[in-house]
């Protein structure tokens, strides 16, 4: 190709690209509909927030007398819950919140990362492995899953017990043998929602990698996790928010108070127990909310960062 058919082709390629630049953006009128919705959407979102907030920096402790702006400013709910002492009945009673919040922020992080990482393998060898049982093994992942998890609470709960005699830190009241049982219960859906973006990703720089030296540690740690960030976050977020939110399993594995994750705990403020203290009960909610919004902004980050950086070198 010439100097001159260079330069033309050049002009023409960035003459494209000027008229995307300035292409005009859709009027309002046709999409005013769109607008309407995701306004709505996100005011039914915001709107039991908004609520749980006011609740949470009002004086009066009850919801009856709560609105959307509080009429009296105050932050004696949050010393309250964070003192580790409510009043029920003109007396001080216990509350371990920061023990709550420390037990749940441990189980959280440890599930979510092993979660990823068990979920990682199991994908990776169902993805790029032929073997035997390799179909019957995927289907029956999927099938366990369609088994609603409370048909299992009672038969973990036996095997937890029966296991705690032989092996203590498999037991009852340990966070190790929780953090198994949630392991167990979430391999299925991130195994195959893993392998659908291993899929994806070209066997061709396994191969690349291998001719160039890698072993198959390297290839699957220095080449396939990298390019498939965006989805370990997703399966990261996931496991981490629904262990926070789990109670009928921790539940039943924890039996002292000290040993309670939020979910657990939170609710002694809304039953007999601590006499409905529900400005406290919406104080702690806020406080465990802001490591979800945090990890889920700093993930946000990271998926953009795999999708646009997970390109190869020509």
């Amino acid at each position: 190709m010439s100097t001159a058919e260079q330069a033309e082709r050049s002009a023409a390629i960035a003459g494209a690209r000027a008229r995307r630049l300035r292409a005009p953006r859709p009027s309002l009128a046709g999409t005013w509909w769109r607008h309407l919705i995701a306004v709505f959407a996100v005011a039914l979102s915001l709107f039991p927030v908004a609520y749980m907030a006011s609740a949470a920096f009002s004086a009066d402790g009850t919801l009856s007398g709560a609105s959307l702006i509080p009429r009296d400013l105050t932050l004696d709910n949050f010393r309250t819950i964070l003192s580790g002492t409510v009043t029920v009945a003109g007396e001080p009673s216990d509350i371990p919140y920061p023990r709550w919040y420390a037990n749940s922020m441990f189980i959280c992080f440890a599930t979510a990362i092993l979660t990823v990482m068990l979920g990682a393998l199991a994908a990776y060898a169902f993805s790029r492995f032929r073997f035997r049982g390799r179909r019957i093994g995927m289907l029956t992942l999927l099938l366990i899953q369609m088994f609603p998890q409370l048909l299992a609470v009672v038969a973990i709960y036996l095997i937890v017990l029966e296991t705690g005699d032989v092996f203590p830190i498999l037991g009852l009241n340990s966070y190790t043998a929780l953090i198994v049982v949630y392991l167990g219960g979430a391999m299925g859906v991130n195994a195959w929602l893993l392998k659908g973006f291993f899929d994806t990703i070209p066997a061709e720089l396994d191969e690349s990698a291998r001719v160039d030296g890698a072993t198959p540690s390297q290839v699957f740690w220095g080449v396939v996790l990298p390019l498939a960030a965006p989805v370990l976050a997703v399966v990261g977020l996931f496991s981490f928010v629904a262990t926070l939110n789990e109670y009928v399993i921790v539940s039943t594995l924890m039996q002292t108070r000290d040993h309670f994750t939020l979910p657990v705990g939170m609710r002694q403020f809304i039953d007999k127990q601590y006499a409905e203290q529900w400005g406290v009960f919406c104080a702690g909610v806020l406080l465990a909310a802001i490591p979800v919004v945090v990890i889920f902004q700093f993930l946000q980050r990271l998926i953009v960062a795999g999708l646009t950086q997970g390109s190869v070198k020509g």
